[in-house]
């Protein structure tokens, strides 16, 4: 360290990123308890700016189309927006054993680029790597495989290689020598992450990097790190389950409504074509308390089961308990069927679950919801040929829903007879010339609903 540098001592929060000049047994910011790690950061003088900084006129400027990469994976693309865009940095997080590092040597092996495919891992050894791409059938002859942890040293890697897209697994464990901080610190997540940004942007290659996170299902490191990349992707499911959910929650380049859906095999990560049979494909027939809803992922169209099952509570508060679905939203469900359909709920427990491994977040799977709990309380079962969908407002109004005629005719195609639909959506239906062989039930409330569904 030169004279003229000084290290000085700060704690820092590795939740939030809180900083502070001593040590605290409980962060002020995110109230979480002994988080706090001493970090030596370093400050240098300023430099005056020898060049000068030119501003260019935008309305000017010519520009060509961002160029995309075909990962050779429909899902992944589907989510991407058409591929990985050259010079951009992509965040694939995800909780461990979820299959990221799989996805990424499926990637390594199909994906379409100009030059050598660069896979840096910190965490597996290059004999571990060969032994999974084994396992994977990965033979691509263009993946370059290395092991290390120095940023410096992965620079120079990248620089000497000049890769078409370079992946790197994990995050968590690049370290910047530089910095006194161990690996995975808030500071040296911080400075490596930009350190590759500004590589990614300056040589126009793509960078995939892995990230941790944490046992409350966020990203691990700085928030800010989610703000520097150009793409956050969550790699969502049970472990214990063989269905797994590509969901962009940031996107530069693309939407933030698309999913992919993956099953995970022995030989790896497959594409589920047809997402909404494989949710189906288990469904129990004349059972209470089961329910198919047509929702929407983006453009993607999507029949998913949710299930209720209501018993009466031996404590004084009965239990909610949701999987799959926003807990409060069921818990506004279940007082507006007390309120406005006459259902003493106020006894029970309710059990809510999303069969699959999926969330169901749009207010049009109110009504769906709604059915399934008022299913299971009645003991009686909706009819196996039925969709529902509408969204349920606090007097017990059916609301319209969008993109009503796509969610039909996903019904119609999986082979389903009826569609229940809120009154509002039939002038959109009419319009769209729907073919006649499905019968369509409109409702204005959800006393309607429930009379219609259990006379």
């Amino acid at each position: 360290m030169s004279a003229r540098q000084k290290a000085s001592s700060v704690y820092i929060c590795q939740e939030c990123g809180y900083e502070s000049h001593g040590w605290l047994g409980k962060c002020p910011v995110c109230s979480q308890w002994n988080t706090f790690i001493e970090e030596i950061v370093q400050d240098s003088p300023g430099s005056r700016l020898k060049d000068e900084i030119n501003a260019v006129g935008l309305a000017g400027m010519e520009v060509e189309t961002e160029k995309r990469y075909s990962t050779g994976i429909q899902e992944l693309d589907r989510v991407l927006g058409g591929g990985i865009v050259r010079g951009s940095l992509v965040l694939v997080a995800g909780d461990p054993g979820i299959g990221k590092s799989t996805l990424l040597l499926q990637v390594c092996d199909r994906i379409e680029v100009d030059g050598a495919i660069l896979y840096i891992s910190g965490e597996e050894s290059i004999r571990q790597i060969k032994l999974r791409a084994d396992r994977l059938n990965v033979k691509n002859p263009r993946i370059t495989v290395a092991c290390e942890t120095n940023l410096e040293f992965i620079e120079k890697l990248i620089m000497d290689k000049m890769p078409g897209i370079t992946i790197i697994d994990s995050i968590q464990t690049i370290y910047n020598e530089e910095m006194a901080s161990p690996p995975g610190t808030i500071s040296q997540v911080k400075e490596t992450t930009s350190a590759l940004m500004r590589m990614a942007k300056r040589l126009n290659i793509p960078m995939v990097i892995v990230g941790h996170v944490t046992k409350e299902g966020a990203i691990a490191g700085p928030k800010v790190l989610e703000h520097m990349v150009d793409t956050v992707l969550y790699f969502e499911g049970e472990r214990h389950l063989s269905y797994r959910v590509l969901r962009a929650v940031k996107n530069r380049f693309g939407s933030t409504n698309e999913i992919g859906i993956f099953e995970m095999k022995e030989t790896g990560l497959e594409e589920v074509e047809n997402p909404s049979m494989a949710m189906l494909s288990e469904r129990p027939k004349n059972v209470p308390g089961s329910v198919v809803v047509p929702g929407m992922e983006g453009t993607r169209p999507m029949l998913v089961e949710i299930q209720a099952l209501v018993c009466p509570t031996s404590f004084n508060i009965p239990r909610r308990m949701t999987t799959g679905v926003d807990y409060n939203r069921a818990t506004l469900l279940m007082a507006i069927l007390e309120k406005r359909a006459n259902l003493h709920l106020r006894n029970f427990d309710a059990y809510i679950n999303v069969v699959g491994g999926l969330r169901v977040e749009e207010p049009a799977s109110d009504l769906g919801i709604a059915v399934a709990i008022a299913s299971s309380f009645k003991n009686m079962h909706v009819s196996p040929d039925m969709v529902i969908t509408g969204e349920v407002g606090l007097t017990g109004e059916v609301r319209a829903v969008n993109k009503i005629e796509t969610r039909v005719n996903e019904a119609m195609r999986i082979g389903f007879e009826t569609c229940m639909v809120p009154a509002g959506n039939m002038k959109m239906l009419e319009q769209s010339g729907l073919d006649k062989k499905v019968s369509i039930i409109p409702v204005k409330s959800i006393q309607e609903v429930l009379d219609f569904c259990f006379k």
